[in-house]
C-alpha cells in the first residue's frame, strides 16, 4: 500500500524519526516499541505536509489519526482532525483513510470506547487508490 504523495494526493507525511535524529532534545518521540504496539482505537499523531493553493511552501499540521489495522510496517489509519490548512473536502479531510509508518509518530495515546468504535465503522474516505 502506497503512502500519500504531494502529486497524487497533494499531501504526504512527515518523517518523525528523521526530525527527531536532527534535534533530539527539543523533538521527542516515543520508543520504537511503543510505535508498534498500536492498536485498533489508539491514537497515533502525525505530522502532515499539505500543499496549499498559493503558497510557496506546503502547510504542516500535526493531526491525530485512530488507528484502524495493523500492517507489517505499520498502520491504516483514519484522520481524527479536521486540516485547518484546506477547506472541506471530499479528498483529505476528518475520517480520511491512510496507510502510515512508524517513522511517521510523533505521539501515541490510548484509544477509547469511541474510538474504538469509529475503529471498527465503514470509513467516510476510504483510501481505495492505486499503488
Amino acid at each position: 500500500m502506497r503512502t500519500p504523495d504531494f502529486e497524487r494526493d497533494g499531501w504526504r507525511l512527515g518523517d518523525g524519526e528523521e526530525r527527531h535524529r536532527a534535534t533530539p532534545e527539543t523533538f521527542q518521540i516515543p520508543d520504537l516499541a511503543v510505535r508498534k504496539l498500536l492498536q485498533p482505537g489508539d491514537y497515533a499523531k502525525l505530522i502532515f505536509e499539505i500543499v496549499v493553493e498559493g503558497e510557496e511552501h506546503p502547510s504542516v499540521e500535526r493531526m491525530w489519526v485512530i488507528v484502524r489495522e495493523r500492517k507489517a510496517n505499520g498502520y491504516v489509519g483514519m484522520l481524527a482532525n479536521q486540516p485547518a490548512s484546506v477547506a472541506e473536502n471530499d479528498q483529505f479531510w476528518l475520517g480520511t483513510e491512510l496507510p502510515f509508518e512508524y517513522l511517521h509518530i510523533i505521539s501515541v495515546q490510548p484509544g477509547d470506547a469511541e474510538s474504538v468504535a469509529a475503529a471498527k465503522a465503514p470509513v467516510p474516505i476510504p483510501w481505495n487508490r492505486p499503488d
